[in-house]
């Protein structure tokens, strides 16, 4: 056939790649709706009034006490740990590409690096305080606190082991493709070992060195789970956005206000960026020279990983320690049994049923955005404006701070049918995590043949099948890349999930939220552990398959019988994501056979207490329990209105009168229960009088001094039965004498009995 029959041919065929724009279109609806509306929500409620000029709230934050401080210590904390992480990623990159020590050694490093990927950011924090705390695990090693764990030094050491393994990705992959021979060019000419070192290492990185600190300062500028952790009153801005949109008196345009403040940073960011890629050098030839012998330079390498590896590992010790004592750090005894009560606990494991489901659906669904959308980029001939499109999602994707979207995607969707689903997490997930995903994929298909499409349409096959049977088989490796980055992350990450997870969809992360309002760092750290692992699982189980599809090449096996395998599980898929979004909803149960949700600010005797009335008069298994912190549980009241997923709330009444004059969200009750006082008729009082005190066991049993039943007990005084004096003191002024005398083994009492309206 003549050329000048092909090329009209050839045209036609580009012109009718449907496929291509139908991707293209498809993606970017995908942003438009849950992202760039989001975000108009957002900037829409920051102007925001009902009264005086648009600008009002932006005045109102800008003027108000803490404010700046508040945006001070954030740039403090987040540029002091991005200057630290890319100091230390550097190094450890370094080490791996330009000294001789072993390999084994080298392997090492990597897996350390990246090892604190693997858990959720709020593990960082309670680990710290399980390690350099007053009672932790290195204080009592070395008899006294280093330094207080709590503001600036927790948020800097936090935000450092946060941010290495990204830092440490970035520079590890850059310096990989840096070529070697320059260095023996630059020796030859005579430059010194400095100039040598700047002009063929650091110059080459220069680019990648600036990416790794603005990434790495965006990861902890806009961090939740740290300062959750070990801020105490180091106040930045990601927890003052909290407290203005979940807080003890919500106000959502100030909220928003923070929110684009926030973002400001990240504009800035972009520009930053662009201007950087003109110091990104490309090698045309990568040369394979040995390194130069130095034992000072490997000592001293080696030396520092090893250091930095052992403190890293020593603050993650903890987590594998605390579940299996007794009662850190009094009772040191071996036990399984916090294990156990995780393992047990029926809506634990719902939980951590939930976090799977959501890795796997934003993984799949992550991937195929990822690789569509580097289809169109880098494998088509569209025109170069829808490319450019593309690519500006990626970067601002790669800036936008995680609350921002969990804060706008709280705003835009309460009320609606995605309020409180997996879908909304899903999706959230996927447009958070598309940047990385989406560079790895649009790479790996540059580095591909570009004439293969063409000749397969000249061949007489379709777009598709050129698709599956040639492009995908090849991109297979990039792809289990793509989809264990969507994975792991789904399963760690808090601070956007955290806004728009509900009840029925908690993950793992937010409940770790919820134990920490009740210090339940046992449960905290086996479930941390559960993500660890799961993660790890998850990383062998991808690289298996990336070892078998590589001795698949090896051996020559059939592409096609590839792509069949691709395109069948690809299929396999879309089904189950069809099954689970589609038939699962048309076979659910009815709304009148959906378990009550129930919303508390109780603390954890009180919910047993609840629990326990429940079970007992006939609704086991009929209502999911659901507690928050009171000004987080007031913050959702006044958030969400009628619109909330709870069908019963116990609260604080001030709160709940509040809520009820702002949203008039409450029902009136339908049951008669008398007070001793006046009440509003939607709600009546829950417990009677509660009280604490603590006990020393020892000393009590020393003294014959019975324990408490009840708080009328406290009011009589008590005689000893041996050395006692005559008349002793009552048992309260007993138990804060011997509190005082020693507070190593208590006990918290607390009595608790249920009013009658939860019969």
């Amino acid at each position: 056939m003549k050329k000048e029959a092909l090329l009209p041919k050839l045209k036609r065929m580009i012109r009718s790649h449907i496929e291509l724009k139908l991707i293209f279109f498809a993606v970017l609806t995908l942003f438009l709706f849950f992202l760039a509306a989001p975000i108009a929500m957002l900037l829409l409620k920051s102007f925001q009034s009902s009264g005086g000029a648009f600008w009002t709230h932006y005045i109102e934050v800008f003027t108000r006490s803490g404010f700046w401080s508040a945006v001070g210590n954030s740039f403090l904390a987040a540029g002091g740990s991005a200057l630290i992480t890319t100091v230390l990623a550097f190094l450890l990159a370094y080490t791996i590409h330009y000294t001789n020590l072993p390999h084994g050694f080298l392997k090492i490093i990597r897996t350390g690096a990246v090892l604190p990927m693997l858990l959720p950011t709020i593990t960082y924090g309670f680990a710290l305080i399980y390690t350099f705390g007053k009672q932790g695990l290195l204080t009592r090693i070395l008899g006294h606190q280093l330094f207080p764990i709590y503001g600036l030094p927790g948020l800097l050491i936090g935000y450092v082991i946060y941010t290495l393994p990204v830092a440490f990705l970035l520079i590890h992959n850059t310096m990989g493709y840096i070529d070697k021979k320059f260095m023996v060019v630059s020796a030859l000419m005579g430059d010194k070992k400095s100039e040598t070192f700047f002009i063929t290492i650091l110059r080459p990185l220069t680019g990648t060195l600036a990416a790794s600190f603005i990434q790495s300062f965006f990861l902890a500028f806009t961090d939740f789970g740290i300062p959750a952790s070990v801020g105490g009153q180091y106040e930045v801005l990601a927890s003052l956005l909290y407290d203005e949109m979940l807080g003890s008196i919500p106000d959502f345009n100030k909220g928003a206000v923070i929110a684009m403040v926030m973002l400001v940073p990240s504009v800035l960011s972009i520009l930053l960026l662009h201007y950087l890629e003109r110091y990104n050098v490309r090698y045309n030839k990568i040369s394979a020279i040995e390194n130069e012998k130095n034992r000072i330079r490997d000592v001293f390498c080696g030396i520092f990983c090893g250091i930095l590896l052992v403190v890293m590992l020593l603050i993650f010790a903890v987590i594998f320690l605390v579940p299996f004592v007794q009662e850190w750090p009094y009772q040191l005894t071996f036990t399984t049994e916090h294990v156990r009560e995780v393992f047990q606990d029926r809506v634990l494991a719902e939980v951590f049923k939930n976090s799977l489901l959501v890795a796997f659906l934003t993984a799949c669904a992550g991937s195929l955005t990822a690789y569509g959308a580097a289809l169109v980029t880098a494998r088509s001939k569209l025109p170069q404006n829808m490319k450019n499109i593309l690519e500006s999602i990626a970067l601002v994707t790669n800036t936008v701070p995680r609350m921002v979207i969990g804060i706008a995607f709280l705003l835009t969707f309460s009320g609606t049918s995605l309020q409180n689903t997996f879908l909304l997490m899903i999706l959230c997930n996927v447009v958070h995590y598309f940047s990385t995903p989406y560079l790895m994929m649009k790479s790996s298909l540059e580095k591909m043949n570009a004439s293969w499409e063409t000749t397969a349409m000249l061949m007489g096959d379709n777009w598709m099948k050129t698709i599956f049977r040639v492009v995908t088989p090849n991109a297979l490796p990039t792809l289990l890349e793509v989809f264990s980055y969507y994975f792991i992350n789904a399963m760690v990450t808090v601070s956007a999930v955290i806004f728009i997870a509900g009840t029925r969809t908690m993950v793992i992360t937010t409940k770790i939220k919820e134990l920490q309002h009740f210090a339940g760092f046992n449960k905290i750290f086996v479930l941390s552990l559960c993500i660890l692992f799961t993660n790890l699982a998850a990383k062998g189980i991808f690289s298996l398959i990336t070892v078998w599809r590589e001795n698949a090449k090896k051996k020559n096996t059939d592409s096609k019988k590839t792509g069949v395998f691709i395109r069948r599980a690809a299929l396999a898929v879309m089904a189950l994501i069809i099954c689970f979004f589609g038939v699962n909803a048309l076979s659910g149960k009815s709304e009148a056979e959906q378990p009550v949700v129930i919303y508390s600010n109780a603390d954890d005797e009180a919910v047993t207490a609840i629990k326990h009335a429940l079970d007992e008069n006939g609704y086991k298994d009929q209502y999911l329990f659901q507690t928050f912190g009171t000004s987080e549980l007031g913050g959702k009241l006044m958030a969400e209105g009628t619109a909330i997923e709870a069908d019963l709330v116990t609260m604080s009444s001030f709160y709940l009168d509040s809520a009820q004059s702002t949203n008039e969200m409450f029902a009136e009750l339908d049951f008669s229960a008398p007070t001793l006082e006046p009440m509003p008729s939607y709600y009546r009082p829950l417990t009677s009088q509660e009280g604490a005190i603590f006990i020393n066991t020892e000393e009590m049993d020393r003294l014959g001094l019975p324990v408490p039943t009840s708080i009328k007990d406290l009011a009589d005084p008590v005689r000893s039965k041996k050395s006692a004096p005559e008349k002793s003191p009552s048992v309260s002024v007993c138990a804060i004498r011997l509190w005082q005398i020693k507070k190593t083994e208590c006990r918290s009492w607390r009595s608790i009995r249920s009013k009658g309206i939860m019969r």
